[in-house]
């Protein structure tokens, strides 16, 4: 069979021929029964093309021959990187072509995001192309555009992708469910059952993305979260919790933006943001030393387990995701981080500190008489004495173990002249205080970090003791009979980086003790604090409890969630902060924060959210991490009268740095060829319909429903 000619170009029609290296297949170019030799013909009418052996040949206009000797040349580019194309690469690339863009179609149409299972994820237009370039360089964009062109398929790639490249920590998926008007109470089954619906088409793009068998363990873990937006606004404390902050405990609801509260490292971090959140079900979150505070399901809570231990790492779990896993092999599961020592105002204070802390454990402060100090250990009474030297007050032994802190060349006979420590107990409100009513005035209790530690070593020198066991560190003990004493000394603990852990023996319960050979029966309940400090603090100033306490070290204070109970509504609030880690300190010196951190970020179907939703959303932005927010203004379910947060949100943010809309067109979209030519008509009759209303004066939205946007494959 003879084998066709070219046809015989005009004269001095311009020709051009392409010569396909050996190497690369021509079936792989062409494509079967030539389909892409006639998709270039189709592109080029005004070109004759023809294919001989490994050549192609192009005549006709010379323009036109320079775009097609680039198409194949870009066609051959993406063989060679081992992807094939058909007919919609072709035409894409052609288009990008005439579009003088910088892009060229093999940098777009080979730009891996994500593979799996042999499947690779890559842009396909030159919209989507810069779509992504757009989420690589900035921290919040915006995907704007039509169904089918990709909006969240890509963003979801580029998630799993930072996970996997160890970018972020975790993926965060999220939409609205307005179908439902989110009054998900009245369907059926449970929350997941309610809510599943709503959110498959996010599931369906992540199974396509990660291993199937996988996606339970990462949701379990934290790693990767999908849920309503509804349930992302919930990160809330109630109002009348209370929040440590440079001058003391304040109430939580009357913070406000500008103000200070205590970070994780101790130090003062500013309120960025504030968000009433209304009456909520809340839970009490207790850790097994005691402490507890009250917090919403969605709150969330920065914990680790062994194995992240073991890999050095935190994660972030919200209240409702740790319940019911408490518990591994009968020990605890979430440790919690403790606070750094904080860093409150150093303020003058009347008498030493460490002083103070002897005479809480050892002195009587009642004021009938001169204030004295009982001890049987000289190194006690020399540095009491040290101690009150500034003050003008020696200790004065009267009995066996007691003495009588008298003024200097204070006696009896002569000019009556007030005892100097008498006025500082006074001016402290100590004067009067027995074993059972004394306490840590503020003034010292919110003071710098070395007089709250010099505090508490008098008090451990004066009523504290190492506890040594065999094969094990040594726990330092404390006790006192007073209940404000005994919730001072563990503020001071735990606001210094330790853990403390309260017990009380019943004085019923106790065996008399003997005094004169008499014996004398208990009357106050006795508390005992079991206390853990951290590495390099040293607990007692004694030599021989020092001494007692090195030789086998304090071991490392931890603090781990205990149990996760129901306790009612209430009225609710949430707030931002400054820190890098973006926690704060709430009750019992517990860290809890709000916002996300190092997280991929992904809230779709956002024409469906009203502004403040929007602002909720975009306030939770965390440290190191990424948001990219998609929707379709076009398509707004929204009840009438309520503006799309997606419309609004441009005119507020355009322009801010590291903020980027994203426009996708009907050009991008990447589903049946048929939606992009829909989409096209639909916007041709949408601008006749404002036209024919503006023509009449008639101003009014027209009343329309459109199907809703479910994926957007890629």
């Amino acid at each position: 069979m003879t084998e066709p000619t070219p046809p015989v170009p005009a004269r001095h029609t311009p020709t051009h021929t392409v010569v396909i290296p050996p190497e690369v297949p021509m079936v792989s170019l062409l494509g079967p029964q030539d389909e892409m030799l006639r998709t270039i013909e189709r592109a080029f009418p005004r070109l004759v093309v023809h294919a001989r052996g490994n050549e192609v040949h192009f005549s006709g206009p010379s323009a036109d021959i320079a775009l097609a000797a680039r198409l194949v040349d870009e066609l051959l580019e993406i063989v060679a990187s081992g992807q094939p194309i058909n007919r919609d690469a072709v035409e894409r690339s052609v288009g990008m072509l005439r579009s003088q863009a910088r892009e060229r179609p093999a940098e777009v149409l080979t730009q891996n995001i994500v593979s799996n299972r042999g499947r690779t994820i890559r842009p396909k237009t030159l919209g989507q192309k810069q779509y992504v370039d757009a989420i690589d360089t900035n921290t919040i964009v915006f995907g704007i555009g039509p169904a089918g062109t990709g909006k969240t398929y890509l963003a979801m790639a580029k998630a799993v992708a930072a996970l996997q490249a160890k970018e972020v920590n975790r993926i965060l998926l999220t939409r609205p469910a307005v179908e439902a008007g989110e009054r998900l109470g009245f369907l059926p089954g449970t929350l997941t059952d309610k809510i599943d619906p709503y959110l498959r088409p996010l599931y369906d793009a992540l199974h396509d993305m990660v291993d199937p068998e996988s996606i339970p363990r990462l949701m379990a873990a934290g790693t990767i979260e999908v849920a309503p937006l509804a349930y992302m606004r919930g990160r809330a404390q109630p109002l009348d919790t209370q929040v440590l902050t440079p001058t003391g405990w304040r109430r939580f609801g009357d913070l406000t933006v500008g103000d200070l509260v205590i970070g994780s490292d101790g130090l003062p971090t500013a309120v960025i943001g504030v968000h009433p959140q209304g009456i909520r079900p809340v839970y009490r979150v207790t850790a097994q030393d005691g402490a507890s505070t009250l917090a919403c399901g969605e709150h969330l809570w920065t914990v680790r387990t062994k194995d992240d231990k073991r890999r050095g790492r935190w994660r972030t779990l919200r209240t409702d995701e740790m319940l019911g896993s408490l518990r591994r092999f009968h020990t605890h599961r979430y440790e919690l981080p403790l606070v750094a020592p904080v860093e409150f105002v150093e303020r003058p204070v009347p008498l030493h500190p460490y002083a103070l802390g002897l005479l809480l454990g050892d002195g009587c402060l009642t004021t009938k008489t001169t204030p004295s100090f009982s001890s049987a250990d000289p190194e006690l009474i020399r540095s009491l004495q040290l101690t009150l030297d500034s003050l003008g007050v020696e200790p004065v032994h009267t009995g066996r173990y007691d003495y009588s802190l008298r003024r200097h060349g204070g006696g009896r006979g002569g000019v009556i002249v007030a005892n100097p420590l008498t006025a500082v107990l006074r001016e402290l409100d100590l004067a009067g205080t027995t074993s059972g009513t004394k306490f840590i005035p503020d003034s010292l209790k919110f003071n710098a970090p070395w007089i709250r530690y010099a505090v508490l070593q008098g008090l451990l020198d004066a009523d504290g003791g190492p506890v040594v066991q065999a094969g094990r560190t040594c726990r330092i003990q404390y006790r006192t009979t007073s209940p404000r004493l005994r919730d001072d000394v563990v503020f001071l603990v735990r606001s210094l980086g330790g853990v403390a852990y309260a017990r009380t023996r019943s004085a019923a319960k106790m065996r008399a003790g003997r005094a004169a050979n008499r014996p004398v029966e208990h009357r106050l309940d006795s508390y005992v604090l079991d206390i853990r400090l951290p590495e390099g603090m040293v607990p007692f100033g004694l030599r021989r409890k020092r001494a007692a306490y090195d030789a086998t070290g304090g071991g490392r204070p931890q603090r781990y969630i205990h149990s996760i109970e129901p306790a009612g509504e209430a009225e609710t609030m949430c707030i931002q902060v400054a820190a890098a880690d973006s926690l704060y300190v709430t009750e019992d010196l517990l860290l809890t924060h709000n916002t996300i951190n190092d997280a991929f970020i992904i809230l779709d179907e956002a024409q469906n959210t009203s502004p403040e939703q929007m602002k909720m959303f975009l306030t939770r932005l965390g440290f190191g991490s990424k948001m990219v927010v998609t929707g379709d203004v076009t398509q707004v379910d929204l009840p009438g009268g309520v503006r799309s947060g997606l419309k609004v949100v441009r005119e507020i943010l355009d322009g801010i740095e590291d903020v980027h809309f994203s426009e996708l067109t009907a050009h991008d979209v990447v589903r049946h060829r048929l939606v992009g030519a829909i989409v096209d008509a639909y916007g041709s009759w949408d601008a006749r319909q404002a036209g024919q209303r503006e023509a009449r004066g008639d101003r009014r939205r027209p009343e329309r429903s459109r199907p809703r946007e479910g994926m957007d494959p890629a």
